[in-house]
């Protein structure tokens, strides 16, 4: 189960949810679940600016991010 599902989301929702997420974790792991290109890229772009590393495993039609740092 994934830490913060933006399925069926519009930015800049996605954005905002994972953002809180990392935001409460000085280190570990944050995975998401999604399933618009433009949130996944855009999310990409947000946990790589703050530090974290990312990790794109496609699932069927929607996609899953493991961010760790």
């Amino acid at each position: 189960m994934p830490d913060v599902n933006v399925c069926g989301l519009v930015c800049p929702e996605p954005v905002l949810l994972v953002k809180r997420a990392i935001d409460a974790r000085e280190k570990g792991t944050v995975t998401v679940l999604g399933d618009s290109e433009a949130a996944r890229e855009n999310i990409k772009r947000l946990a790589t600016g703050k530090g974290w590393s990312v990790q794109i495993e496609a699932q069927g039609e929607q996609w899953l991010l493991t961010l760790t740092k």
